[in-house]
Parts: C-alpha cells; sequence; structure tokens
C-alpha cells in the first residue's frame, strides 16, 4: 500500500508518522512518500520519520521528493496538509481582522476566507494531478478551511473526504473521564468544521447510553475551562460546543485579547524553529513532547482509521468526517459539506441519520453553510464584490463598513497569492 503526504516538510509530520508506525497492522503501509517543495524541512522531517519507522520495526518505505506528480503516482491515498504562504500568511490572516474590530483567526472570520481563498485554487490543481496519476486514489483533506476546501474537491469530481481532529480530541478526553476505551465511546458530533457541538456521548455505539449530562455535572468546570467558556453557559445549552465556538459566543472578548498578546502564528513560529532543530538530531527516533503544544494532537490516529476504513482495511466503521450533507439536516443543500458521524468504507463516507437540531445551532449551522458558498465562489472564481459578499455573509463580520475594510486588507495582503488580484 502506497500513501503520499502532500504538506510532508511539516512540522506535523511526525505526529503522522508516529501513528503509521504503531497502528501500522491497522494501515499496513509499504511505501510513504512525502512530498514538499522546502527541500531543507523535507530532509529535516524525512530522517526523523526514517528513524521513528526503524525503532518501532515498521519495515515500510519512507520516500521524499519535491517532485509532486512522481510522489502521488500510483498512490492509494493522498493526504493533504499544507498551508499556503505558510505561517507568514497565518500571520497577516491574525493580525489585519483586529484592525476592523473582527477576529483574528486562520480558519474562520475574514482571517479564514483569506486562506480558502488562497488554498482552492492549490488544493484542486493538486487533486487534478492526483487523478490524472490514479483516479482511483482518496484523496483525504486535513488543509483548513476544511469544509470548505473539502466541498471543492467533491463539486469538482474528487474522490474526497475532510477531517478534523477536534472530534477525536473529544472522544479521548471524554473516555478518559469515564474510564473507557476510546473505541467505546460515539459522539453524537454534529455541524460544520470548526462549528460543531457534542449533543451526546454514547457509550457502545448510536444507541448506547448517553453520559453527557453526568460528564456536564461531573467534569463542567474543567470541560468549561478547556474550551474558556463558562460553566453556567454550558449548562443552559446542555452541550459542548467546540472550542472554535468561543469566537461566536464571546467575539469581543477574544478581540480584545487577541490585541494584547502575540498571535497564535508567531508561537508556532517559534515552536517550529525548535521542532525542526530538534528534528535535525540524528539520535532523535520519537516524535518530542513539544509536537503535543504544535497542535493537531490525536491527528494520526483519526488519519490512520479513515485511511484504512477507505482502503478497506481495519478502520472503524463509524468516524466523524466532513462529507457531504445529502438529506442528513434537511434545513441545508444536499451539496454542503457537514461535519457529523458517517458510515466509512470503500464506498466513501455517508453520513448517519441524526435527531432533529435545535434552532439555536440550526441558525448559525445554516447562517455559516451560506458564507462557505459565497466563500467557495470567491475561492474559485475571484473579484473583489465576491470578496466582499462573503465577508458581509460572515456572522462574525457582518456589517458593510466592516465588510469594506476587511475587503482591502484581504486583497492587499493576499495579492501574490491571488492570481485575479
Amino acid at each position: 500500500m502506497k500513501l503520499a503526504v502532500v504538506g510532508g516538510g511539516s512540522t506535523y509530520t511526525p505526529e503522522l508518522i508516529d501513528g503509521f508506525a504503531r497502528l501500522r497492522d491497522t494501515l499496513p503501509v509499504t511505501e510513504l512518500v512525502l512530498v514538499d517543495p522546502a527541500t531543507e524541512r523535507l530532509e529535516l522531517v524525512g530522517g526523523l520519520a526514517r528513524r521513528i519507522f526503524a525503532k518501532q520495526g515498521h519495515d515500510g518505505r519512507i520516500v521524499t521528493t519535491t517532485d509532486l506528480d512522481a510522489g502521488v503516482a500510483d498512490a492509494d491515498a493522498v493526504l493533504l496538509q499544507l498551508r499556503v504562504g505558510g505561517q507568514a500568511a497565518r500571520q497577516q490572516d491574525e493580525s489585519w481582522p483586529l484592525e476592523c474590530g473582527c477576529v483574528g483567526q486562520e480558519t474562520t472570520g475574514a482571517g479564514g476566507l483569506a486562506k480558502a481563498l488562497r488554498t482552492v485554487p492549490v488544493v484542486l490543481d493538486i487533486a487534478e494531478r492526483v487523478r490524472r496519476t490514479n483516479p482511483n486514489a482518496w484523496i483525504i483533506d486535513f488543509t483548513n478551511p476544511v469544509g470548505i476546501v473539502t466541498r471543492a474537491l467533491l463539486r469538482a469530481g474528487h474522490k474526497a473526504v475532510g477531517l478534523c481532529n477536534v472530534a477525536i480530541g473529544f472522544q479521548r478526553k471524554f473516555a478518559k473521564l469515564l474510564d473507557v476505551a476510546p473505541s467505546e465511546v460515539h459522539l453524537d458530533h454534529i455541524g460544520l468544521n470548526h462549528l460543531t457541538w457534542e449533543r451526546a456521548v454514547r457509550i457502545g455505539g448510536p444507541g448506547g447510553e448517553d453520559r453527557l449530562p453526568g460528564l456536564l455535572a461531573e467534569h463542567g468546570d474543567a470541560i468549561a475551562a478547556d474550551l474558556r467558556l463558562p460553566r453556567p453557559l454550558l449548562d443552559r445549552l446542555g452541550v459542548v460546543p467546540s472550542y472554535y465556538l468561543r469566537y461566536f459566543y464571546a467575539h469581543d472578548e477574544v478581540v480584545r485579547e487577541l490585541g494584547t498578546k502575540p498571535s497564535r502564528a508567531v508561537e508556532v513560529a517559534a515552536m517550529e524553529r525548535e521542532l525542526l532543530e530538534m528534528y535535525g538530531d540524528p539520535a532523535l527516533d520519537e516524535k518530542p513532547a513539544l509536537l503535543a503544544r504544535r497542535g493537531g494532537a490525536f491527528y494520526s490516529e483519526a488519519a490512520v482509521d479513515l485511511a484504512a476504513s477507505l482502503l478497506g482495511g481495519g478502520g472503524s466503521a463509524h468516524q466523524v468526517v466532513n462529507a457531504y450533507n445529502n438529506g442528513t439536516l434537511p434545513f441545508l443543500p444536499d451539496d454542503a459539506v457537514i461535519e457529523t458521524q458517517a458510515a466509512v468504507g470503500a464506498h466513501g463516507a455517508v453520513p448517519l441519520p441524526v435527531a432533529p437540531v435545535d434552532p439555536l445551532y440550526a441558525g448559525l449551522i445554516a447562517h455559516v453553510t451560506a458564507y462557505e458558498d459565497l466563500a467557495l465562489e470567491a475561492a474559485l472564481h475571484g473579484g473583489r464584490e465576491r470578496v466582499f459578499k462573503a465577508l458581509l455573509a460572515h456572522p462574525l463580520v457582518g456589517q458593510y463598513d466592516s465588510a469594506e475594510g476587511l475587503t482591502d486588507r484581504l486583497i492587499a495582503h493576499n495579492r501574490e497569492h491571488l492570481a485575479w488580484a
């Protein structure tokens, strides 16, 4: 089995490699190709990847290349984890929206739109090249904004599934609190990528006992602290929102905070420099502890599980993924991409039936879906007016003067990545 990782020079990659090594019975990879144009980073990451495989007794071959076409040729699955513009672009995404009083974040709001505009054309080009070399290959997208990118891939007819690590993070957290195996925890996870709620935590499968009320009663303070939201809010909602909901539920508070400290991009860039120095140590043969602070916790387990199921291996039958709605949420178009539990196999991912969604959540889901429609049109076709309309539609913007100012700033900071600009 051959897998290719586009963006293989990412500092995330050793997390992925560790999962491939530990879970080789689930996903028996014989060749793993790391593809990245950044030669120096790629060789550092590739060297550590080979040492991790060797230490854990994995006999798979790890190849590094800057040649995309050669790297994805004959691959059974291609994982996308790229960042167009690197950390420098992320730093901008997290900075200029603050000038208009809006959240500066890399996956939602104005910064998230900028990332989508940079990313969608690049991902679609990569996917077309994958299709030319191997039309049967699955594309697993971990590249943000996952919902918009996955929708672009599916609309273009690619065999694609989107993946995020938020759900598996909650699964592992709740399993620990309940003292059960993670595989026993089935989440009623509903919404859009980075806009989700855990409505139930069931033990043993979709029909199992819901333990969420007890979790909130016994561990509500700790859960709220992790989300940086007030405990009374969780009690009133009776659900556990994703930590990205803080940008919506406490927008002004977050904007004030972001204006008083270095951006997350600055922190990550410093971590990346330190990680790359570590990766260059020939004695290092395991993922360093610092990597846990980089983000992407449990990404490797989720990626292995998904790839194994798509490729006919031993992955879980039900997984939280990003896939076409196809009537699952009746208030959304069929071609909206939602994030929810799905039956995953060689056929792809089919969302499981869900209970009706409370208007408190359905309204925001529908609102952000409308924004994503407009964001995808802007990413595919360009133009200042399309950018403005997408920003005006976003619930974290919503005012015409803010949308005007953000449009000008977005284009100015991203001109080199926007062919139409």
